[in-house]
C-alpha cells in the first residue's frame, strides 16, 4: 500500500487475512510512505517478486501515469488505485475504487434511483471513481460542491465520459440541493466536510468515504436519525476484494476479509 500519510490504512488487515485464507504463507503486505513525487522511482525500484501495489492519496493519479497498461475505466477516471505486475514484467493499472462505491452502497441498501440525482462533496480522484460508480448504480445528474469550482473541471470530464449530467456549484455547508437528490457523498478529508454533517442527514442515503477516525461528524448526524448510511470501511473492503482477485488470481475469501474487518472497527 502506498499513500501519504498511510499508518492508518486497514488495507494490510483486509490482504494479509485473505493471503491467510489462500494459504499464501510466503506472501507479505505492507504500508509504505510514498507521495506522488517518489511513486514513479519507487516501482521503478521493484524486484520481480513484487505482483501488485494498492496506491491511495495522493498517488492515484502519479500510479496511472506510470503504467505500462491501463484498463477501461481506470483511463475513464483518470485515476489508479492498483498496480498489478503482468507476466513481462510490466505494470498494469485498474481502478477498483468503482468496485467500492458500488458495493459499499448496495451492502448498505442501495434499492435504485428515485429522483436520478446525487451531490457529490469535493472533486479529486476518489470523486471521480464515485461518479462512474454512480453510473454504474443508474443515477443521471450530479452536482459536485467544491470550494473552487475551477478545480472540478477534471470530475466534470470524467462525468460526462459516464452519460452524467454534472453540475458544479460553490460549497455551502447548508447543501442547499439535498432535498432534491437521492444520495450525498462526501469524498473530502476528514474535518472538511464536518460543518454540512446536519444538512447531508437530511439526505435519504450518504456515502461517507472516510474511515478513520471513525465514526466521523457526518458518519453520526446520519445515524441520530435512522438515516441510510454507506461507510468509507465498506468501501474499502469492497474494492480490496478485486485486489486480491488480481494480485492472486484466485477468488477473494471474501467472508474472512469482511470478518477481518469487523473485528478493528
Amino acid at each position: 500500500m502506498l499513500g501519504s500519510p498511510v499508518a492508518h490504512s486497514l488495507s494490510p488487515v483486509l490482504h494479509r487475512a485473505a493471503y491467510r485464507a489462500l494459504g499464501l504463507s510466503g506472501w507479505r503486505y505492507d504500508a509504505i510512505e510514498c507521495d506522488e513525487a517518489a511513486l514513479p522511482g519507487l516501482v521503478d525500484g521493484l524486484g520481480p517478486e513484487w505482483v501488485g501495489l494498492s496506491v491511495t492519496m495522493p498517488g492515484k493519479r502519479a500510479a496511472l501515469a506510470r503504467a505500462d497498461e491501463r484498463t477501461e475505466r481506470a483511463v475513464a477516471v483518470d485515476a489508479a488505485n492498483t498496480l498489478v505486475r503482468l507476466p513481462d514484467g510490466r505494470w498494469q493499472a485498474d481502478c477498483t475504487d468503482i468496485d467500492g462505491v458500488t458495493g459499499a452502497l448496495i451492502s448498505a441498501g442501495w434499492a435504485g434511483p428515485r429522483s436520478g440525482a446525487a451531490l457529490v462533496l469535493g472533486a479529486g480522484a476518489t470523486a471521480s471513481a464515485v461518479v462512474a460508480g454512480l453510473a454504474e448504480l443508474e443515477l443521471r445528474n450530479v452536482q459536485v460542491m467544491v470550494r473552487k469550482p475551477a478545480r472540478a473541471a477534471g470530475l466534470v470530464a470524467v462525468a460526462k465520459r459516464f452519460g452524467l449530467e454534472v453540475e458544479v456549484v460553490a460549497w455551502d455547508p447548508a447543501l442547499p440541493g439535498v432535498g432534491g437528490v437521492d444520495l450525498v457523498v462526501s469524498t473530502v478529508p476528514g474535518g472538511a466536510a464536518d460543518p454540512c454533517a446536519p444538512a447531508a442527514a437530511r439526505a435519504p442515503f450518504v456515502l461517507d468515504v472516510v474511515y478513520h477516525p471513525w465514526p466521523t461528524p457526518m458518519a453520526k448526524a446520519v445515524e441520530s436519525v435512522g438515516g441510510r448510511l454507506a461507510t468509507g470501511l465498506d468501501m474499502l473492503l469492497h474494492q480490496a476484494f478485486g485486489q486480491v482477485e488480481q494480485f492472486t488470481g484466485r477468488p477473494a475469501p471474501r467472508e474472512v476479509m469482511a470478518s477481518a474487518l469487523a473485528g478493528v472497527r
